[in-house]
């Protein structure tokens, strides 16, 4: 098996500020079109509206970040910021700021998944897969994952598992139609297609949505509480594990199931002890 890239830097200096400018680098205004997309970009889908927006407001103020370049034989490639190069074209500039750096293939890609996830115009399928692939490309735990993009390690185990879903539903995480707290309570379902089209054409709450994929009641079996249901399901959101209340007069229990001990610390770093 041939072992995972190594990043050469920090991944935090990949994307950090020009303070100490290496040869050939820092701040730069370049022809607009003497740039190009990135490779590793994991932003498949730009909205139409945004887009506008974000065209008038260059109109109007300018690029007012820079983009993240690095140099190329023929320009520079788009680290982070094509958002803003494709709105710049749109507005019809011809020059655009750049703050150039030297990077390997394997630190451009890390370093454009990360810029890119730590922005909150993602869709969380897009989100999820550049968290995947920091994982897969680099072998990130998700506890380095999460100290890179400043999230916290639930928030990432969270969104890798909206990958499980059908790709019908990952298709209505995408367009909006579902959001991310809505699709975690159809994990694991095996009816998860058609109770997310309930969902959405219902416009259900969260909490009316981890009520509907509750397990059902059986005759044999007493009913539970709605409440407690509510909560098993909020939990299990919370943590990305499995978790289940039992409560009666005199108290209760509450267990958490965990598959190894990664899984452990996360539950131990939640409890803060």
């Amino acid at each position: 098996m041939s072992k995972p890239p190594k990043l050469g830097r920090g991944l935090a200096a990949l994307i950090g500020d020009a303070a100490a400018p290496a040869p050939a680098e820092g701040i730069a205004t370049v022809p607009i079109d003497q740039l190009s997309s990135s490779p590793y970009q994991p932003r498949r889908h730009f909205d139409e509206t945004k887009m506008e927006e974000l065209t008038d407001s260059i109109r109007l103020r300018g690029v007012l970040q820079p983009l993240l370049v690095r140099p190329k034989e023929d320009g520079w490639e788009i680290i982070a910021g094509e958002r803003r190069w494709r709105a710049a074209q749109m507005a019809g500039l011809h020059d655009i700021p750049v703050l150039v750096r030297n990077l390997s293939d394997d630190e451009a890609a890390a370093a454009a998944i990360i810029e890119n996830v730590q922005r909150t115009d993602l869709n969380p399928v897009e989100e999820a897969e550049g968290y995947k692939r920091l994982s897969t490309d680099f072998a990130l735990t998700q506890e380095a994952i999460a100290q890179a993009t400043g999230k916290s390690r639930s928030h990432i185990a969270n969104a890798v598992r909206l990958l499980t879903l059908p790709e019908e539903v990952q298709a209505m995480l995408r367009d909006g139609t579902l959001t991310a707290g809505h699709a975690r309570t159809l994990i694991g379902q095996p009816d998860a297609v058609e109770r997310a089209k309930r969902l959405a054409e219902r416009g259900m709450t969260v909490r009316q949505a981890e009520n509907l994929v509750a397990p059902r009641q059986t005759k044999h079996k007493p009913e539970r509480d709605a409440d407690i249901e509510a909560l098993e399901a909020r939990l299990a959101e919370a943590l990305g594990l499995r978790v289940a209340i039992a409560h009666g007069r005199s108290g209760g229990t509450l267990t958490i199931r965990y598959r190894d001990l990664d899984q452990l610390d996360m539950v131990i770093a939640k409890l803060d002890v």
